[in-house]
């Protein structure tokens, strides 16, 4: 790959992202006032998390017992509203000890 194409390459995919975080502002000026969506794109950020973080959590580990136990073990801290790093500290805990076992 020579300079030219690498740097319309890099053009093409700067654009391209450029105008996907650009038009929402410039295609609704006013504020949002329907229910639905305002609930529907205030969860959209962690419908996303999740999609990237949960399938990545089970090829993490040796085995998907542990990735099990170490994603219920956060499941149940998080849901006690415990901290992200108490649930980060925990759930490896776990993994590493399910996998000690094993």
């Amino acid at each position: 790959m020579n300079n030219y194409q690498f740097f319309t390459y890099l053009l093409v995919l700067a654009g391209s992202t450029y105008l996907i975080r650009v038009i929402p502002f410039v295609a609704i000026k006013e504020k949002i006032n329907n229910k639905l969506i305002r609930s529907f794109l205030y969860y959209i950020p962690y419908a996303v998390l999740t999609a990237m973080t949960l399938p990545a959590a089970f090829y993490a580990t040796r085995s998907v017992v542990s990735a099990i136990v170490g994603i219920l073990v956060a499941i149940i801290l998080a849901y006690k509203n415990k901290s992200l790093t108490v649930v980060a500290i925990f759930a490896c805990l776990a993994v590493y000890i399910t996998e000690l076992i094993m």
